[in-house]
């Protein structure tokens, strides 16, 4: 009998939702999970009209990390997982990258495990909402290895570097609210999908091309020199001065109707 699919994914009203569908391993990360899950990425990235995106996992955890014992044996190895294919970053990498490359928001919802590579693809979401028992670790350590799937591109984005250092020196447990003392989860709800629901919905409500350029704006300057960031607003600003969406936001901020906006794909165009 065949396996049932790695992941799934679900879009309605401008939202896609990410379900990693492996729970009675608690979503650990063997050789299909990777390739679904960049899978789930390209669907994602290639559906017109997407305001946001929301990464989860069914059953007791969000993602365990690595199922070493599959990777060790499986058809797809770990030297499959490491190789880069001509691209700047391997497989492992992209499963973290993939949802940083995504020009609009996503939303990781967190709760019971989310240990090593589980925690490296939640960094690559642009906000962690984690129910406050959720346990997160960067474990790589207690495995003789370091963290490799894109977590030099999230945590010194998150924390300072001395709380990086120990937590990948330790591979020690932290809670949901230890996290979001420490800056890694964005804030806390008793039911961590409920609250990326809710936050998806607010954000597709909001202009998508503001949202897709806010997104730009910070991924694109946030190390970057002053001046390029200073260009890059003006430049965002232009493009969005004066469009229909921004427009339609200004009218529904005078009259406080619900705007109607309007997707790049209904203009034949690309979002700003």
């Amino acid at each position: 009998m065949p396996e049932a699919p790695r992941v799934r994914v679900d879009i309605a009203d401008h939202v896609a939702e990410v379900a990693l569908t492996r729970p009675e391993k608690h979503n650990a990360l063997d050789g299909e999970m990777f390739t679904a899950i960049l899978g789930a990425a390209e669907q994602v990235a290639a559906t017109p009209g997407l305001r946001a995106v929301i990464l989860y996992g069914e059953g007791p955890s969000f993602c365990s990390g690595l199922d070493v014992a599959s990777l060790a044996s499986g058809p797809i190895s770990l030297d499959d997982i490491l190789s880069r294919n001509g691209r700047r970053a391997n497989l492992a990498q992209r499963a973290c990258t993939d949802w940083i490359d995504l020009e609009v928001p996503v939303i990781a919802a967190l709760h019971g495990n989310c240990f090593g590579g589980g925690l490296q693809i939640a960094l690559g979401a642009d906000i962690r909402i984690a129910t406050p028992d959720a346990t997160l670790s960067v474990m790589e350590v207690r495995w003789g290895l370091v963290p490799d799937m894109g977590i030099t591109s999230t945590l010194p984005r998150l924390v300072a570097i001395d709380v990086a250092k120990e937590l990948t020196y330790t591979g020690r447990r932290v809670d949901g609210a230890e996290a979001q003392r420490l800056g890694i989860v964005t804030r806390l709800a008793d039911d961590a999908l409920v609250g990326a629901r809710e936050l998806a919905r607010e954000l597709a409500a909001r202009s998508p091309d503001a949202v897709r350029s806010a997104k730009a704006l910070y991924d694109r300057s946030w190390n970057a020199p002053v001046d390029d960031g200073l260009l890059l607003e003006t430049q965002l600003q232009r493009a969005l001065i004066g469009s229909p969406n921004q427009l339609a936001a200004v009218q529904a901020g005078f009259t406080g109707e619900a705007a109607n906006f309007s997707d790049s794909s209904e203009r034949g165009g690309r979002s700003a």
